[in-house]
């Protein structure tokens, strides 16, 4: 195992050297779950500068924000916040409700998917933590993906198996994100975040009762490989 993840950090570093070499823009993003942290702990060994942004949605959970903001300034990393351009008073449906209520895909779209978009034509390279062993639909992804406005995607922890991810975030120290022990497996916006232990999809727990694995920012990686 541990010749895998050193295997896994050299490959991370050799690309994002050739990346610079070649004059690409680069950037990553992140949910700051304790799983993400390993990718941005290398990446803050290769390249403190290179950006990590985050999509506050406006409805995370308060223990993420502490603990986006502990791993920000214990690794140095350049933390921006995305926002969605639509009002928090215009995301509200006839009912007096927000969208995540009923359409969950449209919420996640004004605040995930529209904010990115902003961003994306910045940039040639959008590094981004998933995981083939996350979901039956990450299990196809490929390292490198070409994706909207030319943005090459590109997944170095994709490889990396939960008991590799775990075992450098205990051999590094990392701190856990706060609700680790209090049952949640994956963590996203609160009002679509369940408890779930003992789960075998790092995905469950999310959108409770909904037909519903992914949040929209990778929807296009999916659609590719089931075409």
């Amino acid at each position: 195992m541990y010749q895998q993840i050193q295997e896994g950090i050299d490959r991370y570093t050799q690309k994002i050297r050739s990346y610079q070499a070649e004059g690409k823009r680069i950037f990553a993003s992140s949910s700051f779950q304790t799983h993400s942290i390993p990718m941005l702990r290398i990446l803050s060994e290769i390249d403190q500068s290179i950006p990590v942004y985050f999509l506050d949605t406006g409805f995370h959970f308060p223990e993420t924000l502490m603990y986006k903001k502990q791993i920000g300034e214990l690794y140095g990393l350049d933390v921006r916040h995305l926002t969605s351009p639509i009002a928090k008073k215009q995301q509200i449906n006839a009912k007096g409700e927000f969208s995540f209520v009923s359409d969950p895909d449209h919420c996640c779209y004004m605040n995930k998917v529209l904010p990115m978009e902003v961003v994306l034509p910045q940039y040639d390279v959008w590094i981004s933590g998933v995981r083939k062993d996350q979901s039956k639909f990450r299990a196809n992804f490929q390292e490198e993906e070409q994706g909207k406005h030319d943005t090459l995607r590109y997944h170095p922890m994709l490889n990396w198996d939960k008991k590799m991810i775990w075992r450098y975030i205990y051999d590094n120290d990392i701190p856990h994100h706060p609700l680790d022990a209090k049952g949640y497996e994956s963590i996203g916006c609160e009002p679509c975040t369940a408890v779930r232990f003992r789960v075998t999809d790092d995905r469950n727990g999310r959108w409770e009762g909904m037909d519903k694995k992914e949040c929209g920012l990778h929807i296009d990686l999916i659609d590719n490989t089931i075409q």
